[in-house]
């Protein structure tokens, strides 16, 4: 099996770096990047037996559904369907919890005698403040709430993943987390969107970063090769990595394949995109920016099994280098959370309940939202040449920030709305042979502001694309991005706008072996 996997870390690490310090470190990108990015993409793997796949007769249409799988122990690619607990045990409560302390004390350290933030000059003063005056909805800036919280929350997760513990038993812990910081690692009154954030959106990151550690991690391996892989894991999962550490994981050597482990596309693209500034244009005026993508496709969807949470997702992260200080300019993803698979004829679909994951930050808008929902992952062969592959999703939103009405700014205080609401995304990409690709991609969002400026509001992403095979897994592409705003505010006329990107970029797929023509190309 080709693993893909040494340009997970650089993703983690400028993902980190602009989420918590943003321009500050925007050079350290770059160096991240230009260290890792070319040496590292791929790495060899130990080989492991891969069970044969027996082809459905099409004769006629047949629906099968299927809840569980015939081999109860791994998938159809030899690997685990759960990590071995002989060598993976559930510690004690108290460790996972000393640890979420830990994570606390570390943060607000930096935050106090490194950074100096005014928040984190703290005492019993505050703390009775806090605990008297009780629960707000803060004022931080986008990214923060949006991101930086989320990847605390995941730190927290992962104390308790790591250790043994299954995705839902790992949240209270991530709750328990955000409930020490607000009321006691900064100065500031505790807020409803913190703890949802760092909670929900937390143990999405935090379960990404653990099954993308797990896929590089092997301790069957010896040598540089073992240095590498829990150097690399660590970056990706910083908590457990050290768990590793001080508990000896890091050192052992097993016989055989402890980690649960699925079948691992990448994507990665990088080009340019020209952002029109002016309302209802195609090609406005406005500047060029350097972009650059990575996407990642984690386990196969049409694999007949049980599905528990994040055996299947998709994670995309898109930086912008340019004109903007906001460099990190959306990270988008779902996960499934449990569901099963339908073949009816030549169609396969997995279906169930998902987790969604949204943050836009650009110059044109801001827009963050927790999702619950159920969605549909399909595949078609048209002809042996032509397939077509399609989603569907609807989800509820307990939890979004969306720009007010004069849009984005570069202002260190709250320029957004808090909302609820719910979502839809429709994608359909079609594979013309081995050399064309056309794909589109619909996201809409109806929002309520139920903080800030009382609205409701209409937001519809539409994106277009074509990508054309140059050689090998190399292909060049175009992809037009409209975004449509329909904002209703009670005190005010409606407003409705349209601001367009277009996208000319160079698109690089590695797909492992064993994962051949399960997705689309890209």
């Amino acid at each position: 099996m080709l693993y893909l996997y040494y340009i997970i870390p650089v993703l983690i690490a400028c993902f980190v770096f602009t989420a918590r310090w943003g321009k500050k470190l925007k050079p350290l990108l770059f160096l991240w990047l230009a260290l890792f990015g070319s040496q590292y993409v791929c790495a060899q793997d130990n080989p492991v037996d891969t069970a044969k796949k027996t082809a459905t007769p099409a004769s006629k249409p047949i629906i099968k559904l299927r809840k569980t799988p015939i081999d109860s122990s791994g998938n159809n690619y030899g690997y685990l369907l759960n990590d071995d607990k002989e060598y993976n045990k559930t510690y004690p409560v108290w460790k996972p919890l000393v640890e979420v302390m830990g994570v606390n004390v570390f943060t607000w350290t930096m935050d106090r005698y490194i950074l100096n933030e005014s928040f984190s000059h703290i005492g019993p003063a505050s703390w009775k403040y806090n605990l008297r005056k009780g629960w707000q909805w803060d004022d931080d800036r986008f990214g923060v709430n949006f991101i930086a919280h989320p990847y605390t929350g995941s730190m927290y997760f992962n104390a308790a993943r790591s250790q043994g513990y299954g995705y839902f038993a790992s949240m209270p812990f991530a709750a328990s987390g955000s409930l020490m910081w607000e009321y006691f690692g900064e100065e500031t009154r505790p807020s409803y969107n913190d703890i949802i954030n760092t909670t929900m959106n937390g143990a999405f990151l935090g379960e990404i970063f653990y099954r993308l550690s797990s896929n590089i991690l092997d301790d069957r391996a010896t040598g540089a090769d073992r240095a590498w892989r829990e150097i690399f894991a660590g970056v990706v999962d910083p908590v457990r990595g050290l768990n590793r550490l001080f508990e000896g994981k890091s050192f052992r050597k097993t016989g055989k394949e402890v980690y649960q482990k699925e079948p691992l596309n990448i994507t990665l693209f990088a080009g340019v995109h020209k952002i029109n500034t002016d309302n209802n244009t195609v090609f406005g005026n406005g500047p060029t920016d350097v972009l650059f993508n990575v996407q990642v496709d984690y386990g196969n969807p049409f694999e007949d099994r049980s599905r528990k949470p994040f055996d299947y997702f998709k994670f995309r992260t898109e930086f912008s280098f340019g004109s903007s200080r906001k460099i990190l300019d959306n990270v988008l993803g779902y996960g499934v959370l449990f569901g099963g698979n339908a073949n009816i004829g030549k169609l396969s679909m997995l279906y169930g309940a998902f987790q969604y994951y949204d943050y836009w930050d650009n110059m044109t808008f801001e827009l963050g939202a927790l999702g619950f929902g159920g969605g549909v992952v399909a595949r078609y062969p048209i002809t042996n040449a032509i397939t077509v592959y399609s989603t569907a999703h609807v989800a509820g939103i307990p939890l979004a920030g969306n720009s007010t009405r004069f849009g984005p700014d570069t202002s260190q205080v709250r320029d957004y709305t808090y909302n609820a609401g719910g979502e839809a995304k429709f994608t359909a990409t079609i594979n013309w042979g081995k050399y064309v690709t056309t794909s589109v991609e619909y996201y809409f969002y109806l929002l309520h502001a139920y903080v800030g400026p009382q609205s409701n509001n209409h937001i519809s992403i539409l994106k277009p694309r074509i990508t054309v095979l140059l050689f090998k897994n190399v292909s060049a592409g175009f992809e037009h991005f409209i975004y449509y705003d329909d904002r209703y505010i009670k005190t005010l006329p409606a407003i409705y706008s349209v601001r367009t990107e277009q996208k000319i970029f160079l698109s690089m797929f590695l797909e492992g072996n064993q994962h051949k023509h399960d997705f689309e190309q890209r």
